[in-house]
């Protein structure tokens, strides 16, 4: 494992974050959990995201993008380690900055569900990942896209799954209208809901 400590986490330039979602973003996620680039670099003028690359030297070695919400409350969009660096320890320093830099806020994450996640094993590690690195259990899952998740979030303390979902709720209110929020977001999901059809992001 190479030595962390000369590595920065801060925000990206444009340029920076335009090469960071294509060779990295791109590659990682599929179409149906990867919001179009305009749409991050709107919401990154209004104030409401902030796309967090960690720097080693002058290379870009992983991403971490935040989407904020009410004061104390923000939505881990993206986590990413870029493909070359995937061995290398990084995803778990990358939270542990995260967590430094936003110590005073409740992060929430979304999982993939592995009973319907493409690849259950996947998914399970994935949250096995962020268990192992903090990440706190909330009582309901959400449909983002026709894509079931299951709710993590970071805290000082528990938080109440009705103020988890609330809060999560109020981030994508904040860039939806509430045509496509009503047709694209299950905040939460309903416990009866059958197998979801994902849909590519329509922002």
């Amino acid at each position: 494992m190479r030595n962390h400590d000369t590595m920065e986490l801060r925000e990206a330039t444009p340029e920076e974050l335009r090469f960071a979602y294509e060779r990295d973003l791109a590659e990682a996620f599929p179409p149906q959990e990867l919001k179009p680039l305009r749409n991050i670099v709107q919401m990154t003028a209004r104030g409401k995201y902030e796309p967090l690359c960690l720097y080693d030297g002058g290379e870009i070695a992983g991403e971490c993008f935040l989407w904020f919400g009410n004061p104390g409350w923000a939505l881990l969009d993206y986590l990413c380690i870029t493909q070359a660096r995937r061995n290398d320890g990084l995803g778990a320093y990358l939270i542990a900055l995260m967590r430094k830099r936003y110590a005073e806020s409740v992060i929430i994450a979304e999982a993939e569900a592995p009973e319907h996640a493409p690849e259950p094993a996947l998914a399970e590690r994935r949250l096995d990942f962020y268990f192992r690195n903090g990440a706190r259990l909330a009582g309901v899952d959400t449909e983002i896209f026709g894509v079931h998740y299951k709710t993590l979030y970071w805290a000082a303390a528990p938080r109440p799954d009705d103020e988890i979902w609330h809060e999560h709720a109020a981030i994508y209110r904040t860039s939806f209208t509430p045509d496509k929020y009503e047709r694209y977001i299950k905040i939460p999901r309903s416990a009866s809901a059958g197998t979801p059809s994902p849909i590519v992001w329509d922002a």
